[in-house]
Formats: structure tokens, C-alpha cells, sequence
């Protein structure tokens, strides 16, 4: 069975050269290249490879897998290289997730060439492709599984193989009557459209049959009424829904006929329902819908901890690649530890240990790069300077000359600000944060002083003030006051002059108590602590540091006992308001899904706007004892998470081709200490194929706007902890919204005229799109839910 896509992929020159296959060097690093034959299958998605041509080949990768191709100049291993190979011979095929890039040389620059532009035009058109695409060529992967002496047609042996593959246990009976239905052409054996019949019978989804049964009048189509029924009735879409309504259908029914005659059939009702409009995240909520003006302290920024670790603490690879992964994940404040290196140029790695090293100016040339790929706000270099003086110079040297205009060197105005700019004011601007000489005031008062002083010369003098004339106003600044001149030429402050002038809104400074700080710190200086130091600060003094992080920013780092590049959980430190909480992102896990579910919001642009609660500088709120919206009594929301079923779930376990998941679905809500909680199904027995499970949840939630709501799959085993399948997470306030209505806050005839505005999150039902471990789309993995809430005070259970 040839790709289903076949006929759609772009007919190119080089995709034909690529599909009769290439040797290539595979590198992995100085030391291990090997010559490998590469081959483009004929589906045109995938890559396979074979120590040589016409030898035993294996799949090397999928073309969905794969996230960009760039350039071998572009390649930290490649470059290291260039005496052994020309870096035009040389590419790099960039993956989504966690994946190890793949480092090839061809044996030409033409080869070189071809391959590099067919795969970005194969990775173009898979970005393109539209739902029904993607299914095609999932079909079509499945069936070049399933068919294993690969003659395009399938037995019924080779189905019952695939069906195990496909985490299914089926009954052989009925399974070999489906085979049976399919084969129309009674060959015994499936070819083509014979073999989507067959999957369409598979995946036959009676729960889905039965919603749209008890809307339509004939049990074949939805009339537009009856689909504006349903809208209103279960989605919760209220006024819109006849609009609405005319344009699903015009966007999901397949048949033009239908479209004509404003109806649709099963085949599009679950085309809606699977698709981004039957989605749980609300689509209002995907790109940049938050007030952007707000100073920047008033915002969660998406930050990284030792940015240029991609392994462990103490002998993990320092790289370039730390950069690009966490810049293109939407971070905007990434980590630079730098140490004096050899040649006078500073490197950077994690001091006294074996981590790698790599030079200064290449971060920031990195930085300079793809500071602004995924989004346009402010990126904050996060400098941990352990350099000599005159390697500093080296530093201030690369910043101003790499960076350019990126780099903000004095404030936006040149006048003294009251508050933080807001992240749209610095719109590509790259702020250094570090330690610094002196106050933002001085700094300012002597720049007004110069240009006077340049103004009055008239040109007379034309070069700038040298750095050891800068250095001599620091050193009369901070040293005692001595006639002995000899002893003041010794005294030489650690930090050069010139890298602390470029330190402009992110002064760093110790952290006493608060009271030192509302008393002594200015809203521009920044504290950093450590996880267990801010824990220890929000159980003792919760509502302080709330107050505390309205004004001045905070940056919290995982604790150095994590030598692993393990995480912490952020949502005890976000509890608190604090902005900064840096993540050790090469490391998959529950700590960076949640991470990631929190920022998947407001266009993925690493900055979401803190609740009001944790912007007012009088705020009440203790993250440990909330107080009650409504002083006697807490409102409360109840939300019910019915899950229904799960589709095309992955094997945990590919390696045995017979083992089959017997899934579970575990809801968890993160957020204030009482709301922060889980519960899970029962598990579905050898199905992973289309588990049903149709149990309903229940939750009460205290502060929905700090709560984050996380599923995850899993495969039972009563011997051990659970394996991991697949999860989703988003914020509360990012679930699907039912139109706004008049809800009593209490049933009491004192409060029942008391009226307000509400919405009921994510009503209906909704499909919630899975994601692995790394974070990629597990497509087309889901789970089935129907989830309705309703709002009231504690204690009233009516």
C-alpha cells in the first residue's frame, strides 16, 4: 500500500534522488563517524538507513518527527570538524522534543544540498498538512508496519500482527469478520481503500454514535437546527451557536452535498468533535491575549536553569544547543555561568565540575539568533560572572558587538523610571541581569554629566572616556579615603565597570528579609533563591512575599543537591507570585509538564500575567491560607470530569510485540495547597486501541485562576508504579469557556440578590490530545471527556 499521500506530496527532483538512496557519515562526535547508507522510503515520510547498499535496513526517522534542517556552520560537533570536513559537505537534521540531533556529512555539496532541501520541503509540507491528512499517513505508517514481507497487501496473519502492534486485543472471530467485510474484492488479503474500510470498521466509536443519535431525528445527519441543539444544549455556546453552527459544518462535513444542504453526518460531527474546535484549550487563549503593558514584575517569565547544560549537573555536555532548545520553548531568561578561559576568552560551564566548556561568544552569538524566533519579548541574560577583570572586557566586547541594538544599555527614555518597564515596551530588546556598582540613578546622573561635558568640548576631545578613567571614579567611590595613592592603584573592584553599566533594570542583590527590602532595594533590583530558601519564606511569611514580588522581581533556582538536572514543582513558587522560576528544561517529567502547561497559553510568548490578587501591592492573599473571596464563605467551583474512552493510545512497551497497555486515566489539579489533588479510573484490560472507560470524576476548586489541571494516561501494573503513556496539561482559565451567566453566590435569602458574572469552564464534550514524555504530539492519541462544573459557596451542596 503506497502513502495515502502520495499523490499529494510535491513532485521534486530531489526527493527522487533521495528516494534511490546516498552514503552519508552519521557523527556523533570527534571519534565516532561512520559511513551509513541513507534512503528516503517510497511514502516519502520516512527515512531509512543500512551500514551499506542493499544491506539490512532499518527506520532511522519519521518525517513528522523531524522540527528543521540547518546548515553545517550552524553545528557546534560539525564545526569541530571543519579540518576533517568541508562544513558545506555538512547538515543537521533538528528533531521536536528531547531528541539527540543528527549530524550527517555528505559525500558533496551537491549531495549535501539535495538532501537538505528535500527534507525541509518534506518537513514544510507535514506542517501544512490538515487533519485528514495526518490520519492518511498514520493509516499509512501503520500499514507498512503491518504488512511485513512488504508486498502491498495484507493476510489476515499479518492484520492479527498489526492489531497487537496496534495495542488491541481482539477477539479472533470478530476480527476476521471485519477482515472479511473489507475484502471486497475476496482476495484474502487487503489492499488500499480495502484496508481504510477495515480501519474504519475498527475504530468504530458507538459512544460518539450514541451523542449524535440523540440529536438527529433519523440517526444519519444532523439538521442545522439539530446541530445548533446540540451546540447550545452541550457545548455551552449560547447566542452564537447558529452561527456557529453553518461554520463547522462548512469546515468539517466532508461531502459537498452536505455542506450545500447545511447538514452533518457522523463522518463530520466526529471530524468537530476531534478536531481544535472540539479541543479543551480554549482557542481565544492561544495567541497573545493578555495585557502585554503591565511592568514586568507583574508576570510569570518563562525561565531556564543552567542554560547551557542538555545533561547532568556534574559531567552533563555543555552546548550551544541548550540555547537554541530553550529560546525555540518560548524562555526568555536563560542562565550564563562564565569562567576565564584559556586564550583570554571567557567559556562557560558549570564551575568545579566536569561538565564541557564552551566559549562565551558563541552563547551569545546563539542568543543573538533566536532570542526572537518564537516570540518578541524581552529575553534576560541571567550573567553568573566568575571572570578576572580583563576578562570581563572580553565579555562587555562580545555583548555590545554581537548583540548590537538588540542590547538594552541604558533605560528606554534615558530618564529615571518609577517602575519596570512592561514586557511591550522592551519588545527585542535582550536586558542584562547581574550584579552592578551602582545605582541606576548614578549611572544615569553621570551619562547626563557627560554629555554636558561632551556638549561643551564642541568635538575638541572626540574619543569616549577610556575604561581606566571610568575605573578611577569606581575606586574613588569605593575605596577608603587614603592620600596614598600607591594603595588606591591597588585596590581594583571585582566587577569591571563597563559590564556593570550594561546591568540597567535587573540589578542583582542579596536578600536579607523583606523588611530590609521595602526599607533599602529599588523596584529595579532583583533577588534570587534558592527552592528550599523560598519554600521555607512562603511558609513563614506568605502574604509578604506576595507583596514583595508585586514590586521587585524573584528568581528561584533548584537546589544544587539536584545534580541530576532534576526539577522541583513551580507551583508552590508561582503560588507566591514569583516570576522567575528557573527549570532545568533538558529534563522531561510531571515538574516541566506543568511548567509547560502554564505557558502553553498567550501565544507561547514566556510571559502570562499574574491573577489581580498577586498585582496588588495590598493584596491579602497568603498562598498557604487563602482567604475567602467572600470573608465568611469561600467560593468554590465543583467541576465533574466524566472520561468516557481513549483512542489509539501508543505501547509503552515496543519492544514486545505482544504486550498491550491496559490504560488508566489519572486527572490532577495543581494549585493552592487545598486544591492541589488527583484521582484517577479504573484500568481498561490488553486496550489501547479504544479503551472505554465512562467513570466520573469530582473535584472542588478554591482559586481556579492559580490552578493548573493535568491528564495523564498511564499503563497499570500491579507489580510496580505505573508506566507512563501520555499527558496534557493547560491552566484552569485556558479551558474551553460556556457563554457568561447570572449565577446566586449562595443560597441564602441574604446573599441570593447578589448577582454576578460567570462562565462555566469548559462545558460539553471535548477531546484532550495527548503529548509524550518530551512534550511532542502523540497524534492521534486522545482521550474522550465530558466535563461540566457549577459554582457555589462552601458547604452548599445543593
Amino acid at each position: 500500500m503506497a502513502s495515502l499521500l502520495q499523490g499529494r506530496l510535491p513532485v521534486n527532483q530531489d526527493l527522487l534522488l533521495m528516494q534511490k538512496g546516498m552514503s552519508m557519515r552519521k557523527v556523533r562526535s570527534k571519534n565516532w563517524k561512520k559511513l551509513r547508507y541513507f534512503r528516503l522510503q517510497d511514502d516519502g515520510m520516512t527515512v531509512w538507513h543500512a551500514r551499506q547498499a542493499g544491506g539490512s535496513a532499518k527506520p532511522s526517522f519519521s518525517i513528522s518527527d523531524v522540527e528543521t534542517v540547518r546548515e553545517g556552520h550552524e553545528s557546534e560537533l560539525l564545526r569541530s570538524l571543519a579540518e576533517e570536513f568541508p562544513l558545506e559537505q555538512g547538515f543537521t537534521v533538528v528533531f521536536h522534543g528531547r531528541r539527540s540531533n543528527l549530524d550527517l556529512v555528505a559525500n558533496s555539496v551537491d549531495e549535501a544540498r539535495i538532501w537538505m532541501q528535500g527534507l525541509q520541503l518534506l518537513v514544510d509540507f507535514v506542517t501544512s498538512m490538515d487533519q485528514q491528512e495526518w490520519q492518511d499517513q498514520w493509516l499509512s505508517d501503520w500499514f507498512q508496519r503491518g504488512d511485513k514481507n512488504q508486498d502491498g497487501r495484507m493476510t489476515f496473519q499479518e492484520v492479527q500482527r498489526l492489531l497487537r502492534l496496534m495495542n488491541v486485543e481482539m477477539d479472533q472471530e470478530y476480527a476476521f469478520q471485519l477482515f472479511q467485510t473489507a475484502d471486497t474484492s475476496q482476495s484474502g488479503t487487503l489492499e488500499g481503500e480495502e484496508f481504510v474500510q477495515f480501519y474504519k470498521a475498527l475504530t468504530k466509536r458507538a459512544e460518539v454514535q450514541e451523542i449524535f443519535e440523540n440529536f438527529s431525528a433519523d440517526g444519519q445527519k444532523l439538521t442545522l437546527l439539530e446541530f445548533v441543539d446540540f451546540l447550545r444544549e452541550e457545548q455551552k455556546e449560547g447566542d452564537h451557536a447558529s452561527d456557529l453552527a453553518l461554520e463547522l459544518i462548512d469546515r468539517y462535513e466532508p461531502s459537498e452535498s452536505g455542506k450545500l444542504w447545511h447538514v452533518l453526518s457522523m463522518d463530520g460531527f466526529l471530524s468537530y468533535l476531534c478536531s481544535k474546535d472540539g479541543d479543551i484549550f480554549n482557542p481565544t487563549c492561544r495567541p497573545i491575549y493578555q495585557d502585554m503593558t503591565q511592568p514586568l514584575s507583574h508576570y510569570y517569565i518563562n525561565s531556564s536553569h543552567n542554560t547551557y547544560l542538555v545533561g547532568d549537573q556534574l559531567c552533563g555536555q555543555s552546548s550551544v544547543e541548550g540555547y537554541i532548545r530553550a529560546l525555540k520553548r518560548g524562555c526568555r531568561c536563560v542562565e550564563v555561568d562564565i569562567w576565564d578561559g584559556p586564550s583570554g576568552e571567557p567559556i562557560v560551564y558549570h564551575g568545579h565540575t566536569l561538565t564541557s566548556r564552551i566559549l562565551f561568544k558563541d552563547v551569545v552569538a546563539t542568543v543573538a539568533q533566536y532570542a526572537f524566533q518564537t516570540s518578541d519579548y524581552p529575553v534576560i541574560l541571567s550573567l553568573e560572572n566568575h571572570c578576572s577583570w580583563e576578562q570581563q572586557q572580553i565579555m562587555v566586547q562580545h555583548l555590545t558587538e554581537i548583540l548590537g541594538e538588540l542590547l538594552l544599555r541604558t533605560t528606554l527614555d534615558g530618564l529615571l523610571p518609577t517602575q519596570l518597564p512592561s514586557p511591550e515596551e522592551l519588545r527585542r530588546k535582550i536586558l542584562v541581569k547581574g550584579k552592578k556598582l551602582r545605582t541606576l540613578e548614578e549611572d544615569l546622573e553621570e551619562e547626563e554629566e557627560e554629555e554636558e561635558l561632551e556638549s561643551e568640548l564642541e568635538g575638541e576631545q572626540e574619543d569616549e572616556p577610556e575604561l581606566e578613567a571610568q575605573f578611577e571614579f569606581e575606586s574613588q567611590k569605593l575605596s577608603p579615603r587614603s592620600k596614598d595613592k600607591k594603595k588606591e592603584k591597588k585596590f581594583k573592584p571585582s566587577l569591571c565597570p563597563s559590564l556593570s553599566a550594561l546591568v540597567v533594570y535587573l540589578k542583582s542583590v542579596s536578600f536579607h528579609s523583606f523588611t530590609h527590602s521595602r526599607e533599602h532595594y529599588r523596584f529595579y533590583e532583583i533577588s534570587s533563591f534558592s527552592e528550599t530558601k523560598a519554600k521555607s519564606l512562603i511558609k513563614e511569611a506568605g502574604n509578604e512575599f506576595v507583596q514583595h514580588n508585586v514590586w521587585q522581581l524573584s528568581r528561584v533556582y533548584p537546589s544544587g543537591l539536584r545534580t541530576d538536572s532534576s526539577n522541583y514543582n513551580p507551583q508552590e513558587l508561582w503560588n507566591a507570585g514569583c516570576q522567575m522560576v528557573a527549570m532545568n528544561v533538558q529534563t522531561a517529567g510531571l515538574e516541566m509538564d506543568i511548567h509547560d502547561g502554564l505557558f502553553r497559553q498567550n501565544g507561547g510568548c514566556g510571559y502570562v500575567l499574574k491573577p489581580d490578587f498577586l498585582r496588588d501591592a495590598q493584596s491579602s492573599f497568603h498562598p498557604e491560607r487563602p482567604i475567602s473571596p467572600c470573608k465568611a464563605q469561600t467560593l468554590i467551583i465543583q467541576p465533574w470530569f466524566q472520561v468516557i474512552s481513549g483512542q489509539q493510545l501508543p505501547k509503552v512497551n515496543k519492544t514486545k510485540e505482544g504486550s498491550i497497555v491496559d490504560p488508566l486515566v489519572r486527572v490532577e489539579i495543581f494549585g493552592i495547597r487545598p486544591d492541589t489533588t488527583y484521582q484517577e479510573t479504573n484500568y481498561v484490560e490488553n486496550n489501547g486501541f479504544n479503551p472505554y472507560w465512562g467513570q466520573t470524576l469530582c473535584f472542588r476548586v478554591l482559586v481556579p485562576e492559580l490552578a493548573l489541571l493535568r491528564f495523564v494516561v498511564k499503563d497499570y501494573d500491579w507489580k510496580s508504579r505505573h508506566d507512563f503513556v501520555g499527558q496534557y496539561t493547560l491552566p484552569w482559565t485556558c479551558m474551553k469557556q460556556g457563554e457568561p451567566v447570572l449565577r446566586p453566590l449562595a443560597n441564602t435569602p441574604a446573599l441570593a440578590a447578589f448577582l454576578t458574572p460567570s462562565s462555566c469552564p469548559f462545558p460539553g464534550y471535548r477531546h484532550i490530545h495527548l503529548l509524550s514524555k518530551d512534550g511532542t504530539s502523540l497524534q492521534p492519541a486522545s482521550i474522550f471527556v465530558h466535563i461540566c462544573t457549577r459554582e457555589g459557596l462552601e458547604g452548599d451542596e445543593s
